[in-house]
């Protein structure tokens, strides 16, 4: 239920993006942020700058249209050998094969591959079988046939407990006929997920809730670049406690003295590699004059402005906590 819930959520993220962009023209046009703020909550925001980026390319030097070659295609940013493929084979019926986490391990089973998929050889591997599976396909089928693959490996080649008895493969599947189809794909050992406390500022200009707040925009280029935020950082070995390593990130990364209050909210996030705990605190601001030290642009907003900002998820969850304090202080 939660699995779905959340597909969902993701599927109603993407129609609002397309109802806003319906058309190469109209998201190459768009504001930078803008394009980010339709994107907000569907995360890897890379991807929606790297979309934009190549949407101005598309529109610029090919008038327009798609490239339909694998070369051409690539050049464009955040296009890869999988999203090339996927292109061209379902948009185009090109035979070009696709290699996601399905594919992968449908073929890695059929194959009965021992080594780990994420070794470059085997990889090479993997590219080369998914590529004979797609030129053997019968004329105009190359899209279906990747569809298939990848299909088979969603349903019925399930990572836990491959349904065998209902796969049309299973007659030609090496794993499956040696009594090993549980034990691959082989993966990589897992390595173990770092974890980061983190401190972020609430900081008003003058009286809480009465005046505006700080906030900061990230780097373009990294991590969640381009979106707004609380600013603050990671606490680190040096600092005596949240509030020091707040009033040391703010000072490193805008140039003002702060005085640190009481919290806001702590949220726990998981980002594709690491894990954090940001704990929000509401700050007053002491002296000094913003300045863009490790940010790329600051404002001083209203509380009611900050919907029209886009906001990584964390901040979102502090901005609806600074709304209930708001709320609860205001209608008592």
């Amino acid at each position: 239920m939660l699995q779905q819930t959340r597909a969902d959520t993701v599927v109603g993220y993407y129609h609002r993006w397309m109802e806003r962009f319906p058309t190469i023209s109209t998201l190459a046009a768009a504001d930078g942020q803008e394009v980010l703020k339709t994107w907000e909550g569907l995360g890897y925001y890379a991807r929606a700058r790297n979309f934009h980026r190549a949407a101005q390319i598309v529109a610029a030097e090919c008038d327009g249209q798609i490239p339909n070659s694998r070369g051409a295609l690539l050049a464009l940013p955040g296009i890869g050998e999988y999203t090339a493929g996927a292109i061209l084979s379902l948009a185009f019926n090109r035979r070009e094969p696709i290699l996601d986490g399905n594919v992968k391990r449908v073929l890695a089973r059929v194959f009965d591959i021992a080594e780990p998929v994420n070794q470059p050889p085997v990889l090479r591997e993997l590219w080369s079988r998914a590529r004979q599976f797609v030129e053997a396909a019968p004329d105009g089928a190359a899209g279906a046939c990747n569809e298939a693959l990848m299909e088979l490996g969603a349903v019925v080649c399930l990572p836990l407990k491959p349904r065998c008895h209902e796969c049309p493969l299973v007659a030609h599947c090496q794993a499956a006929a040696r009594g090993v189809q549980a034990d691959r794909p082989v993966m990589p050992p897992r390595k173990r997920t770092p974890h980061y406390d983190v401190a972020a500022g609430v900081i008003w200009q003058g009286a809480r809730f009465q005046s505006s707040l700080l906030i900061a925009q990230r780097p373009h280029k990294g991590l969640l670049g381009g979106l707004w935020e609380f600013p603050g950082g990671k606490l680190e070995p040096q600092d005596a406690d949240l509030a020091a390593c707040l009033r040391r990130e703010i000072k490193e990364e805008l140039g003002i003295e702060i005085h640190v209050a009481d919290r806001v909210a702590t949220v726990q996030h998981a980002y594709t590699h690491f894990r954090i705990t940001l704990h929000a605190f509401h700050a007053q601001f002491v002296s000094g004059e913003p300045q863009t030290l490790g940010c790329a642009d600051w404002r001083w907003a209203a509380l009611a402005s900050l919907h029209t900002f886009p906001f990584p998820v964390t901040d979102l969850k502090i901005i609806a906590a600074i709304e209930r304090q708001h709320n609860a202080q205001f209608t008592q």
